[in-house]
């Protein structure tokens, strides 16, 4: 299993290889939330089972910066501000074509059975759910057509950001990092000094 940490100037995600296990596991993305939303057409249900669908790609962060930044032109002060004083968790998933392993903000890391399993076990872990055990979606929030954010367990603060969140689900599978990775540059440093 090839997982892919992509990574940008202040934020990481993981990419998931869209095999059928894993589009199974995350079938919950393709069921509707409510009446069809022209606003928001990812409240429909994201097409899981098309054939180009390469990657399932899970992100991390702060609810307030998270939701309402989809571009660095829609910075706001206020979700800056919560993001250093402490804001509720997101996640944050969307599915992707194919990506390239060897892209400059890309790395690639293959994982054993075993490994993969335990990652996956963690990011599952990372969804708040319902009395039903389902995720809890947010509708209304999706940037477009192919991504859907969710309530998630912790809390987002400058000292359990995103890519302290990523560097966790790549212990759950066994990759070595650094115990406090606060931007995308931190975590890379230490996966180099553990790798």
């Amino acid at each position: 299993h090839t997982v892919l940490v992509l990574s940008n100037p202040i934020h990481t995600d993981i990419a998931l290889p869209a095999e059928p296990a894993v589009r199974a596991r995350f079938g919950f993305l393709a069921k509707p939330l409510g009446p069809p939303d022209p606003d928001y057409p990812a409240d429909a249900g994201l097409p899981l089972a098309r054939a180009d669908v390469g990657s399932i790609v899970v992100g991390w962060g702060g609810r307030s910066f998270y939701t309402a930044t989809p571009t660095w032109a829609d910075l706001k002060p206020g979700p800056v501000l919560r993001s250093f004083t402490g804001d509720a968790s997101v996640l944050h998933l969307e599915l992707a074509g194919t990506i390239d392993p060897g892209a400059e903000s890309v790395r690639a890391y293959t994982l054993d059975d075993a490994a993969f399993e335990r990652m996956l076990d963690y990011i599952e872990a990372s969804f708040r759910r319902d009395d039903a055990g389902q995720p809890i979606a947010l509708p209304g929030t999706a940037y477009g057509a192919f991504d859907r954010f969710f309530e998630a367990e912790g809390r987002f603060t400058a000292f359990a950001g995103c890519n302290a969140w990523t560097a966790r689900a790549l212990r759950a599978a066994g990759i070595t990092t650094g115990l406090w990775t606060p931007l995308p540059q931190t975590l890379a440093w230490s996966l180099d000094l553990h790798g």
